[in-house]
């Protein structure tokens, strides 16, 4: 009976909050009344009354009735992989899955730093090498031809391994004592965080290859690939930079004391604990890189959005059902956001152990 009471009083103890006041009581009436209402319509459209098979013709008879999740089974193929030939989409999955098990591996906290680092940079390499082509007997395919999920993971994570240590430079040179490299550096960072994203892929695919001679533009993605970089290394260098600001001027002083070259101060002392305390800030920016990253449809590279286009803008039969194309590219950018936040809870705990360790 006491760990009966003890466990009610648990439970109890977490949903006082919610009736705790007036306020707090009004607003938790307010959601469950909403849930009451909206979930029971959403359930019935998207599960009970749905047509899991890919038949447009039974699709078109429940439309508006119930989901057709049969146009992801129909379409996932070119939503997932985009133009790559049909033939090679085993190359593409298996890239998709050595990068995503190597990130998770590195992530998990088994690596140390350097291991992780070769690990992932072993991974991209891989990546690149399977979509590619060109050895093991695999025929080439050119750039221009990638999309879908394997296009959003490269561009995701090319630009937050590019970014952050340029975003770091950027920071340093912010604070720099040299008048001319701070005021490069505060320029470069307020210009590009005064323009939209959209205005930067515009610039980088089709305004830069004109100053370029013929032939030495390349293909778009690796224009837009450093654009993304360049962009969100400005929005990185700011967070770093509050990272530095918040480190005691005791810690450089007392390091100096020691007898570290400033080089090894600012490698052992100040940048880790910078790092440390800019870290939530870090992971909501690359979140929001992830999900930015599909404003590359606007120039036409065909990530998971612009995908989805390719799949359904050209098929009258199925083009009626972008609603549940988009919710499926939903849950991927859900799915990769929530591993994303995982992973900087986890390395939050991670340094607070080896922290309170010292």
């Amino acid at each position: 009976m006491a760990s009966r009471r003890s466990a009610l009083t648990a439970i109890g103890g977490q949903f006082r909050p919610l009736l705790d006041g007036w306020g707090n009581a009004l607003a938790t009436l307010a959601i469950l009344v909403t849930a009451c209402v909206l979930l029971p319509g959403v359930f019935e459209w998207s599960m009970l009354l749905a047509d899991w098979q890919p038949d447009a013709e039974r699709c078109r008879a429940l439309l508006g009735t119930g989901a057709c999740w049969g146009v992801i089974v129909e379409k996932y193929p070119l939503i997932l992989f985009g133009r790559y030939p049909f033939d090679q989409h085993w190359r593409p999955a298996l890239a998709c899955g050595l990068l995503l098990a190597a990130l998770w591996l590195a992530g998990s906290g088994r690596l140390r730093v350097r291991p992780a680092l070769a690990l992932l940079s072993g991974a991209l390499l891989g990546f690149l090498a399977l979509l590619h082509g060109g050895g093991l007997g695999l025929p080439i395919v050119d750039s221009q031809l990638w999309g879908g999920l394997p296009l959003t993971l490269l561009l995701a994570t090319g630009g937050m391994a590019g970014a952050l240590p340029l975003g770091i430079l950027l920071a340093l040179g912010r604070r720099s004592r040299l008048p001319l490299l701070r005021s490069c550096c505060a320029f470069y960072i307020e210009l590009v965080r005064g323009v939209p994203m959209i205005s930067v892929l515009f610039v980088a695919a089709f305004l830069f290859p004109l100053f370029l001679p013929d032939r030495a533009g390349g293909s778009a993605l690796w224009r837009v690939l450093p654009a993304i970089v360049g962009f969100a290394a400005a929005y990185l260098a700011e967070v770093v930079r509050g990272g530095l600001q918040s480190v005691p001027a005791g810690q450089g002083d007392a390091a100096a004391a020691l007898g570290l070259s400033p080089w090894q101060c600012l490698r052992h002392v100040i940048l880790p604990q910078a790092l440390r305390a800019a870290l939530p800030a870090l992971v909501n920016t690359f979140i929001g890189l992830f999900k930015d990253v599909s404003l590359v449809t606007v120039v036409s590279l065909y990530e998971l959005t612009g995908a989805l286009t390719l799949a359904l803008s050209g098929d009258a039969q199925w083009r009626a059902f972008y609603l549940e194309g988009y919710l499926f590219i939903g849950l991927i950018y859900w799915l990769g956001c929530l591993a994303l936040s995982n992973f900087g809870r986890r390395l939050e705990r991670r340094l607070q152990y080896s922290s309170g360790d010292c």
